[in-house]
């Protein structure tokens, strides 16, 4: 038996939520899977329809980290349980056994100066664990930067789920909201600093005398919401501009299906970092070729000149210039072949065996 612990799981919406989700479905279809999960509204109807245990902690924060520490101590107490998979490095702190552990890693969360509180913490937790799963290459690397010992981590990138085929009724529904815009820019992500809305809009600008029709499709929500919709406001771009958000799973997949790039050239932020960004290989799936930026993993998820392009996100004429050079001559199109053809080995199914492998040592 295995335990999974996490912060995050669905029905709670996100790209953690489901990382921690499909990797307890794909191990449960080999080994006794159980998870201790934090407490979500309308959880039992989505619990029940599961075949792994799930147990649920609820209380405010801190308390919460204690409780389930608890419950897990006496967990292994009373069973036998092979080893322990987290999603944060927080999730093992308070847990006190010789059980094998293996924590996940993702970027931000680690990135803190050497020698602080919080680095003393951290190292702490994933220096005693048999292995450490980094998600992409620039956070096995950030985290050898900040004292991790590198011998215990391994790169296994986040898996997805093949996609299912998409009705054409919700695809005449799309080609109708976007009608003869063309052509079309998408950023499927939260509104903050680190994803870079700001620039792509900027670039925008320029984009419009060369492509007056010309659309970019945001769907999200975040703090930085308003900041951008002033943006769009003050440069003028209301008619290239289009907000979704709240909308259901099929017509966000639509929306991606039916656009021509998928734009997130993210930069580091404060210590903030994109760590991969599966959004980039959900794109993929249908065919649609990424900008990502050079600050954090992107690379392990868009190959630079063959599935998209890699660029500086701090840079406005290199964004501009990306997006650019994809659309001439409808670049893009050789870029989301590749893509899609590509995309498989971010399957779960092919994911999965390097956790069995792990596991298995």
């Amino acid at each position: 038996m295995y335990l999974i612990v996490t912060r995050a799981f669905p029905p709670e919406l996100g790209g953690m939520q489901s990382l921690m989700w499909g990797l307890s479905k794909e191990l449960s279809k080999n080994f006794l899977i159980k998870v201790f999960a934090d407490y979500q509204e309308n959880h039992k109807e989505f619990d029940g329809k599961e075949n792994f245990s799930i147990e649920r902690v609820g209380g405010i924060k801190f308390l919460r980290k204690i409780r389930k520490a608890q419950l897990i101590n006496e967990y292994l107490k009373e069973n036998k349980v092979q080893g322990i998979i987290a999603d944060h490095w927080k999730s093992l702190e308070l847990i006190k056994t010789n059980t094998k552990k293996y924590c996940l890693i993702h970027g931000k969360e680690i990135n803190h100066d050497k020698g602080s509180s919080l680095n003393k913490r951290i190292l702490k937790v994933l220096n005693n664990t048999k292995k450490i799963i980094a998600n992409s290459e620039y956070t096995k690397k950030l985290a050898i930067e900040i004292g991790v010992n590198e011998e215990k981590i391994i790169v296994i990138n986040p898996g997805i789920d093949p996609i299912v085929e998409l009705e054409q009724k919700i695809l005449n529904k799309v080609e109708s909201l976007l009608s003869v815009k063309s052509p079309r820019l998408i950023t499927v992500s939260r509104f903050d600093k680190r994803k870079n809305h700001e620039k792509i809009i900027m670039a925008l600008r320029n984009l419009k005398q060369i492509y007056p029709d010309i659309v970019y499709i945001c769907i999200g929500y975040g703090e930085e919401e308003q900041n951008i919709k002033s943006l769009v406001k003050e440069l003028n771009l209301e008619e290239q501009v289009m907000f979704f958000k709240d909308i259901s799973n099929d017509l966000k997949n639509a929306l991606v299906a039916k656009s021509n790039i998928f734009v997130m050239p993210s930069v580091i932020h404060k210590k903030s970092v994109e760590g991969f960004g599966i959004a980039y290989v959900e794109a993929s799936q249908y065919g649609i070729p990424s900008i990502g930026g050079k600050d954090g993993g992107a690379s392990d998820a868009i190959k630079h000149g063959e599935t998209g392009l890699i660029c500086d996100g701090n840079d406005l004429d290199d964004i501009y210039s990306s997006i650019n050079s994809m659309l001439e001559n409808k670049k893009y199109l050789e870029y989301g072949k590749v893509a899609k053809d590509t995309v498989s080995k971010f399957y779960w199914s092919n994911i999965i065996e390097k956790y069995k492998k792990i596991l298995g040592n």
